[in-house]
């Protein structure tokens, strides 16, 4: 059964430890993500971004295959079915009718006034049918800078402006991670990361968690975040499978076996980052 993401995250800021949020991409992700995490005993955040949500059918399609693995696969862990990254009212309102129990609404690249305007709409739709709704002030950086602008680091004041002002229930402030491949090293702003989360008290979201070195994961941690965002490094582990399974087999063709090669690669990968999480065994 899919539930939001409150419980969960509240308990994660208690504890000190963060919940994984996995990107899908097809029903074969979906699977290897949900037996690894029930195996592990983690709680687990199901993302979809709005193309993925399109390439797999529409939201509703996506909704009713991850509810109907669950029951298949006996998912007893905590699941939450969350839009990514939701560009605009409209999106987030098509998730949260077609069954997604938490949204994320993206209007940071709006002003600030903007951006509350929006994100308070969104909060009031999905409060009332009991959704969870993240949002981001600042901007983090994308694939095809893979460096993060000084410019686009959330502001101290805008984050608490954004909370205040609209009764979201999580944040993602930016502050130096970016999606995709890193280019540079991660500047994370630990100390602008702290007087955030002591200021809005609210469990904080790290976007674009792929290739942060270990220790400033766990730092991160330590200083507010309980949801980590991970999709590229799935990417990276599941394609190295697929291609090993390809080189040493020229003559496969079953598109069932081919998509399953990348299974061992991308569990070992969701593994290590629910173990450097600290979220195993907090569903038992």
């Amino acid at each position: 059964m899919l539930e939001n993401m409150k419980n969960m995250l509240e308990k994660a800021d208690n504890g000190k430890y963060a919940i994984p949020h996995f990107n899908i991409n097809n029903l074969e992700w979906t699977r290897f993500i949900l037996e690894e995490c029930e195996n592990l005993k983690t709680p687990v955040i199901i993302g979809v971004s709005e193309g993925a949500g399109r390439y797999m059918g529409g939201f509703k399609t996506v909704a009713d295959m991850v509810k109907d693995l669950i029951n298949y696969l006996n998912i007893t862990v905590p699941v939450a079915l969350h839009l990514d990254h939701g560009s605009s009212y409209e999106s987030c309102v098509d998730a949260i009718n077609s069954g997604f129990t938490s949204v994320m609404i993206d209007a940071s690249k709006y002003s600030i006034e903007e951006n509350v305007r929006i994100t308070k709409q969104v909060v009031d739709y999905a409060h009332a049918r009991n959704v969870t709704v993240e949002a981001e002030v600042g901007a983090v950086g994308g694939e095809e800078d893979g460096v993060a602008d000084e410019l686009a680091y959330a502001k101290v004041e805008d984050a608490v402006k954004l909370v205040q002002e609209t009764g979201i229930d999580f944040l993602a402030p930016a502050l130096g991670s970016v999606h995709g491949i890193y280019k540079g090293e991660p500047k994370l702003d630990f100390e602008r990361m702290v007087k955030i989360h002591e200021l809005v008290k609210l469990p904080l979201v790290l976007h674009g968690g792929s290739g942060i070195p270990d220790e400033l994961i766990k730092k991160a941690i330590s200083c507010g975040i309980c949801k980590i965002n991970i999709n590229t490094e799935l990417q990276i582990a599941w394609s190295k499978g697929v291609r090993k399974f390809l080189n040493e087999d020229s003559k496969v063709y079953d598109p069932r076996k081919i998509i399953k090669s990348g299974e061992s690669t991308m569990k070992e990968m969701i593994k290590e980052k629910v173990m450097l999480f600290g979220s195993d065994n907090k569903h038992i």
